[in-house]
């Protein structure tokens, strides 16, 4: 059972992480809300990258055991940037566009890596998708547009849950 809730778990967790950023984005979850969902999300990366550590070994997943290594080390920068007081923008602001990145190097290296019957294009839009958001998000910032960050937001989980779909899918049929 372990095992096949690890291969399952994330297509559930990745666009609930997203929702959780788009409701803080919203101020509709607190600073001690947004701290505990990344304590939980660390807690969430850290077994799944103990618990899969061999599996993660070649070609695509050890892509991904390095995405989640550096996710830990960007969660744990978001940790951080909330328990200073005031909140340090400069970590959530590394832990928020890490998220937004790893991923998406994450699946345009597995696109490169799959065959394209296992859904290769699937990999790259996903990974677009996520890297447009990312660029919305940036404009955003930049020239102070509302409402970019939260299509921003959503490019991305829509990007990273295709991709996580994806893998699910051909996981559990493998």
């Amino acid at each position: 059972m372990l095992r096949g809730d690890r291969r399952t778990a994330p297509v559930g967790l990745v666009p609930a992480a997203w929702l959780t950023a788009i409701a803080a984005h919203t101020s509709q979850l607190s600073l001690t809300g947004l701290l505990i969902a990344h304590l939980v999300m660390a807690g969430f990366i850290a077994f799944f990258t103990v618990a899969g550590w061999s599996e993660l070994s070649d070609g695509a997943l050890l892509v991904w055991r390095r995405v989640l290594v550096a996710g830990f080390a960007v969660t744990l920068a978001g940790v951080i940037g909330l328990l200073t007081t005031p909140p340090t923008d400069v970590l959530l602001g590394v832990s928020l566009f890490g998220w937004m990145l790893l991923p998406a190097v994450g699946l345009a290296r597995t696109a490169v890596l799959v065959s394209t019957t296992d859904g290769a294009w699937r990999y790259l839009a996903g990974s677009g998708l996520s890297i447009v958001g990312t660029g919305t998000v940036v404009v955003s910032l930049w020239a102070a547009v509302p409402g970019y960050a939260l299509i921003g937001l959503a490019l991305v989980a829509a990007g990273q849950t295709i991709g996580i779909g994806t893998a699910t899918v051909r996981d559990t049929m493998s």
